[in-house]
């Protein structure tokens, strides 16, 4: 059994709006991101929120996504991972954490990640795009203790640092898998690309 872990409780303090809620397609970014992983073969996916939203909320409801509230969102992105991998089932094998602001992820990707984490036997599952590593990450729940210890700081990349050895880099050709939007700017990038894609 493999769950998803949407981290959807950030504040967009850069964005200087709720990033998760703009425009995108037919929906929003984090109704890209959610649609996805529901079309997907993972078991289950849980949304990691904060106290205060209602909207993100209620979507997850609507695609029968389970809510997971992190009171303390300010204390940065582990205390999502923490507070979500807490409330994963015990049989649950694996957890594929998700940024919610990366609306370019596709199912394809997601299933291969579950593929890779089945056949190649390794821990971690991180894709990569050009050689360069990016999101969502695949994690053995193994690691499920050593994750509520790790250093807020540098959050799930120290768990990559500490085990090279068990960290399967996987290529892709999806270079959505290191695109994230923090800025108003990443969002007029994004909105640009895919407008230029949809006329050719």
């Amino acid at each position: 059994m493999i769950y998803g872990l949407v981290l959807a409780a950030g504040e967009s303090q850069r964005m200087g709006r709720p990033k998760l809620l703009l425009p995108l397609g037919e929906g929003t970014v984090i109704e890209n991101v959610l649609k996805r992983i529901k079309a997907s073969k993972l078991t289950g996916c849980l949304v990691v929120v904060n106290l205060k939203d209602k909207v993100i909320s209620e979507l997850a409801r609507r695609l029968s996504l389970e809510i997971v509230i992190n009171p303390q969102p300010e204390r940065g992105m582990l205390s999502s991972i923490i507070a979500g991998i807490s409330r994963l089932p015990s049989e649950a094998e694996a957890v594929v954490v998700f940024l919610g602001d990366q609306p370019l992820i596709t199912s394809t990707l997601i299933d291969a990640l579950i593929v890779s984490y089945r056949v190649k036997a390794k821990g971690i599952v991180v894709p990569t795009y050009k050689g360069k590593r990016g999101h969502p990450v695949l994690i053995d729940l193994k690691y499920r203790q050593e994750i509520t210890q790790l250093n807020p700081e540098t959050g799930l990349r120290s768990l990559l640092w500490q085990h090279p050895e068990d960290v399967l880099e996987l290529p892709v050709e999806e270079a959505g898998v290191t695109v994230d939007l923090d800025t108003a700017g990443d969002y007029l990038r994004l909105l640009q690309e895919l407008s230029a894609k949809n006329k050719s």
